[in-house]
């Protein structure tokens, strides 16, 4: 039998609505990749769910609230494969895209590789996250001379050692600036790739908030003049 290729890293809080279907599609679509779940203090059902849908292979951890950062440093100290994505407990993103960043990394090795929802159009992203998200990919392209379109994507995929080479500190989304930017900054390359997204609404879940933006712009400028 050979070995996991891939650990995938869900960070969960509150997603008893979407837990069980998005187990399903990672287990259905990657079945040899290493699951590390991780419930950021989920106060719904969604840690019950998880314990319920899990392979017995996979690893199951639960923490206090801390944010998705915290949940994204603490299952990326239990990836043991050569190469790390996250997925959001949502449904988002399509775990069937997975292995299109892989392959793509797999044949670039030492690049990081992002889904971008931005390389074809996307008529259902709702218009205020679209300026938000290019307002922060835009800081990040001139602070650091990058040329990002989706710095604030969930399908980040990048080499396990490397990954955890950024020593990343961020607890809530600003980790999504963090990765960017430490990766530029240390010279590792980020290709994009297109992938397809389905955005949920606030009502539904949506948990981002204009104030992420900030605390993202933030921790650029920490990473940069650091």
């Amino acid at each position: 039998m050979t070995s996991p290729t891939l650990s995938i890293l869900v960070p969960i809080y509150n997603e008893a609505k979407t837990l069980a279907t998005v187990m399903h599609a990672l287990h259905a679509k990657c079945p040899d990749a290493q699951m590390i779940y991780v419930d950021d203090g989920s106060k719904d059902d969604s840690l019950k769910i998880l314990r319920e849908h899990a392979r017995p292979q996979d690893i199951v951890l639960t923490k206090s609230n801390g944010g998705k950062g915290s949940a994204i440093r603490m299952g990326l100290q239990e990836a043991t494969c050569p190469y790390t994505i996250i997925q959001d407990a949502d449904l988002e993103y399509d775990p069937a895209e997975i292995i299109l960043l892989l392959h793509e990394a797999m044949a670039h090795p030492g690049a990081a590789v992002f889904g971008s929802r931005f390389l074809r159009p996307n008529p259902t992203i709702y218009r205020r996250f679209l300026w938000g998200n290019k307002f922060i990919t835009k800081w990040l392209n001139l602070l650091f001379d990058a040329k990002l379109t989706d710095s604030y994507t969930c399908y980040k995929l990048l080499q396990t050692p490397l990954f955890q080479s950024l020593k990343l500190t961020a607890n809530g989304f600003e980790l999504e600036a963090e990765i960017c930017a430490k990766c530029v900054k240390s010279g590792i390359p980020i290709r994009e790739i297109p992938i397809s997204y389905k955005p949920r609404t606030i009502e539904e879940g949506k948990k981002i908030r204009w104030s992420d933006a900030a605390k993202g712009v933030k921790m650029m400028l920490k990473v940069r003049f650091s």
